[in-house]
């Protein structure tokens, strides 16, 4: 898992940003101004918000990954080395997540999200 391979996995998103809004090589991915994946400058892994506390907690008891640091219990660091598979998987239920939360006025400005990838023929 690279910087690069979560750039080709949430830039498809709908409505997906990156930035990096604290300065020192930080990549914010944001879905309506709501921040959904974050690459730390210390570049340990990504931070990805869960549906709760509780989640977060059996993830990480189950090996899945670690407390995300500076961020709310309900977030998940996947370290560098976690499957690919998991790593779409978690990205696209943070995404998903967000996006929920946003206002329906912002959500109908976005696209449905292709839940996998279209394979050129």
């Amino acid at each position: 898992m690279t910087r690069a391979l979560v750039s080709t996995i949430c830039a498809p998103f709908p409505g997906a940003e990156v930035s990096d809004p604290w300065g020192g090589g930080h990549d914010a991915w944001k879905v309506g101004g709501k921040m959904f994946a974050c690459i730390g400058a210390m570049d340990q892994g990504v931070a990805v918000k869960t549906d709760s506390v509780e989640t977060a907690t059996m993830l990480i008891d189950a090996g899945v990954g670690l407390k995300a640091a500076y961020f709310h219990r309900s977030w998940l660091l996947l370290p560098w080395g976690t499957a690919e598979d998991e790593l779409r998987h978690r990205l696209g239920v943070s995404y998903d997540i967000v996006r929920a939360g946003l206002t329906r006025t912002v959500q109908a400005t976005l696209a449905a999200r292709q839940l996998y990838p279209v394979t050129p023929e």
